[in-house]
């Protein structure tokens, strides 16, 4: 005999047909007798021995219609539940059915009766699920990150990991979250593999694109910039698959969301404190490591730290084609938090040696948004042209001009090209990239 748990009937497949997705309290019009019954059936199932020979799904179900006899149930009722506690047994709890709904691309849990979905770029309350307690959210938060070889708990309370799937996931329970276990997962979205799907969406012009191909493989240095959520990564992950196959490109991240195709890929992720306080690894140790491993590219995930500076001196040391992302809400508001993080390494240099310093290293700031109407843009493409009055000057080369939006609140504008040849046209020609001055010939609309 042996001891049953979750984790256990974790690799049981599901006999049941496809399931249908039922709002809980419209099957259940008794919200009580539902959680008491989801409580009575995963309690009993983590508590009791389970028969080493037989079938551990026929057992399960065996347990499940022990549980509920005596209750006056309908059919649908009794089906409900079985399907609920499949998502237990084999899938991710409650949040089964919304992680296999490719139209859903954000879900967040708040509390066990408040979850909204981002869909289309819209957010909304999804009261299609629930959870039983806290304890339920913190027993699925545990269920996903488990076989990634993390952990939470009271002393371990924030956890911040990747799903198998390169879904991201975020988690936070008390005592740092007041309200109670929290779960933000950012998934994985496989529809957007390659700078076609960016161009059927809108999110720039055709024009851009070959510009942006280009200064990858004339190894400029960027910045993707952007607010939460607005796509910096799948740009930088699309980008990134311009790379020639014959480089070494050291990826170094977090959570692992980058899915580059090269043969010659190296991908470092960074570790966490253990139970004694040390062993963490952090993006600034993988930066230092990363130089000495003879990389062509470096590419990190997202700099937000003391990191920046080795960042740069990357790009200034014969790193060339070295990209990253950023969280800000500009172009120039990401050149001003990159000085900010430089200062935080505690190197003291004067501000005007940091701006030349990231003047040399930086040939290009990309700016993504997430516009109103939910839909994403490469509002600017913008080259560092000088340094004036103490300030780095940014002149953009392509911008979204916003206009308004519609009846229907989609926002309306349009891509415009500036009229100028942009200096960063002389590295590319000197890398031997020719064919992509006829984008600027013409003082045109583009």
């Amino acid at each position: 005999m042996k001891k049953s748990s979750l984790v256990d009937a974790f690799e049981v497949k599901s006999t049941k047909n496809e399931k249908t997705f039922i709002n809980d309290y419209d099957v259940f019009k008794d919200k009580v007798l539902l959680d008491e019954l989801r409580t009575k059936i995963i309690e009993n199932l983590i508590d009791s021995d389970v028969p080493q020979n037989g079938s551990l799904s026929e057992y399960i179900n065996n347990e499940i219609d022990r549980a509920i006899e005596g209750y006056d149930l309908t059919n649908l009722e009794r089906s409900h539940i079985y399907t609920l506690i499949d998502n237990e047994i084999n899938g991710y709890g409650p949040l089964t059915e919304l992680l296999k709904d490719k139209n859903i691309t954000e879900i967040m849990v708040n509390g066990p009766d408040e979850i909204y979905i981002e869909i289309d770029g819209r957010l909304i309350k999804d009261e299609s699920v629930s959870f039983i307690n806290d304890e339920h959210i913190i027993r699925t938060i545990q269920r996903m990150i488990q076989p990634l070889g993390r952990t939470i708990d009271q002393s371990n309370p924030m956890v911040d990991s990747r799903l198998k799937d390169g879904s991201r996931i975020n988690a936070i329970i008390p005592p740092l979250s007041l309200k109670g276990p929290v779960i933000t997962i950012r998934k994985f979205k496989e529809s957007i593999k390659t700078i076609d799907d960016l161009l059927r969406m809108g999110t720039l012009t055709p024009y851009m694109a070959r510009f942006l191909e280009a200064c990858v493989m004339g190894r400029l240095n960027m910045i993707i910039c952007g607010g939460t959520g607005s796509g910096k990564t799948s740009l930088l992950n699309i980008m990134s698959g311009f790379i020639s196959d014959h480089e070494r490109i050291v990826t170094i991240e977090d959570a692992a969301e980058l899915k580059l195709k090269q043969a010659h890929v190296i991908p470092l992720e960074t570790r966490v404190m253990n139970y004694e306080k040390t062993g963490e690894v952090t993006i600034r140790d993988l930066v230092i490591n990363a130089l000495r491993m003879r990389p062509d590219r470096i590419i990190v995930g997202e700099v937000r730290g003391k990191e920046a500076f080795d960042m740069l001196q990357a790009m200034n040391t014969g790193h060339d084609g070295s990209m990253t992302t950023m969280h800000a809400n500009s172009s120039m508001d990401a050149l001003n938090r990159l000085e900010t993080m430089v200062l935080m390494g505690g190197i003291e240099i004067p501000i005007k040696a940091i701006r030349e310093y990231i003047l040399n290293a930086i040939d290009l700031v990309i700016c993504i948004e997430r516009l109103n109407d939910g839909r994403r843009k490469v509002v600017s493409i913008s080259e560092l042209e000088d340094i004036k009055d103490g300030s780095i000057v940014l002149k953009d080369i392509f911008v979204f001009k916003q206009e308004g939006l519609s009846a229907r609140g989609d926002v309306s504008g349009e891509f415009l090209r500036y009229d100028f040849r942009p200096k960063v046209l002389d590295k590319l020609r000197r890398k031997g990239i020719i064919d992509i001055d006829y984008i600027f010939e013409n003082p045109e609309k583009k």
